[in-house]
């Protein structure tokens, strides 16, 4: 018996059905495409992937690395920061299926953080990095113009509890006794205690006042004091005299390449703020101005400052010093330099020697 029209294709549907799935699951699946170019999935977490840069970023948002330093996926910290990338997603997910992203508190915050990626964004694509040689020279050179240099006094300081302790290591000294000696066993000055006393170069210009008025006219071989300082009574022993050396291009160049892009910073947010509308709904402090703070400026500078190490390293290759601070983005909006995960300005030391020119919030006073 023929079996009718409608009775076939009740038996064909699950045959094209089970055909249809067969296909689909022959289908290759396109790849998913990295965020970044050479960037590596490196974890899923609930289907969802983890990138190497991904790693990285949160890396360079926790101060392990720089920007633009490379982090090797076989290191340790690598695999260290991928487990902390995990279980952030995963307390996230856990976070939306409570519901927790959609309080008016979680959207304040995330709006809080849109602002500041944002900021960050619009400093790195507003600011030159890619300062030439011949404007670092110019400033270079204003800055030599400008330099007042005095003299650096070498010597060794001993300090003493009570005056009395300080007459007697004064005339130990002069008997004969080894200063350096003598201050290892009997100053209580921490810092120089343990290398016989030794305070390195000391330019006048910036040595405190009852310092200056004992060395300034000492010369070297002489013991000096007692002096009345912070701690008790101190006794100087002048070792060398020297007149003070103007720092070289190279010393300056990442300290200048950060003052120019301050000055940049500067700009853009003294710009903003001239076209913007801002009412200020609390008084300002006594003595103070509605002008853009310093510190704003700075703290923007520095929240583009991770890519001026690259743009140092272009610019002057022969200069192996970090001028710039770890950084995120807090700053367009806020004057306090705070990071993602540190502090703005935990700065790195500035390069070996003395510095005439330094960015506004590293200048001496």
């Amino acid at each position: 018996m023929m079996a009718g029209p409608r009775l076939r294709a009740l038996i064909l549907l699950p045959v094209v059905a089970a055909a249809l799935t067969l296909m689909s699951c022959q289908k290759t699946v396109a790849p998913e495409r990295p965020p970044e170019p050479g960037d590596v999935a490196v974890a899923r977490v609930n289907g969802e992937t983890i990138w190497t840069s991904d790693v990285r970023n949160e890396a360079v948002a926790q101060g392990s690395i720089g920007q633009g330093e490379p982090l090797d996926a076989t290191s340790a910290l690598f695999s260290r920061t991928l487990e902390e990338v995990i279980d952030q997603r995963l307390v996230a997910a856990a976070a939306v299926r409570k519901g927790l992203d959609k309080s008016l508190a979680a959207q304040r915050r995330l709006q809080a953080a849109r602002e500041r990626i944002l900021g960050d964004l619009l400093v790195e694509n507003t600011i030159d990095r890619d300062i030439d040689d011949k404007a670092i020279q110019a400033q270079y050179n204003e800055q030599v113009k400008l330099a007042k240099t005095s003299n650096e006094v070498h010597a060794r300081i001993m300090v003493l509890r009570t005056r009395d302790e300080a007459d007697a290591a004064l005339k130990a000294v002069q008997g004969g006794a080894v200063f350096e000696a003598l201050a290892m066993e009997k100053s209580v000055d921490q810092a120089t205690r343990f290398g016989g006393g030794d305070m390195g170069y000391v330019s006048e210009d910036v040595m405190p006042q009852a310092y200056k008025d004992a060395l300034t006219t000492a010369k070297v071989g002489d013991t000096v004091g007692p002096v009345k300082v912070d701690d008790g009574w101190a006794i100087f022993r002048i070792e060398d005299r020297r007149p003070e050396e103007v720092p070289t291009l190279d010393e300056e160049r990442p300290i200048i390449m950060r003052y120019l892009i301050y000055n940049q910073v500067a700009g853009l947010l003294t710009d903003l703020r001239k076209h913007a509308k801002v009412d200020r709904l609390i008084p300002l402090p006594s003595g103070a101005n509605a002008e853009p703070p310093p510190a704003a400026a700075t703290a923007a500078m520095e929240a583009a400052d991770s890519a001026d190490a690259d743009s140092a390293s272009n610019a002057a290759p022969a200069v192996d010093s970090k001028a710039s601070a770890s950084s995120s983005s807090a700053s367009l909006a806020h004057a306090k330099p705070v990071s993602k995960s540190q502090e703005l300005l935990k700065s790195d030391p500035l390069p070996p020697g003395h510095h005439f020119f330094a960015p506004p919030k590293l200048k001496k006073k």
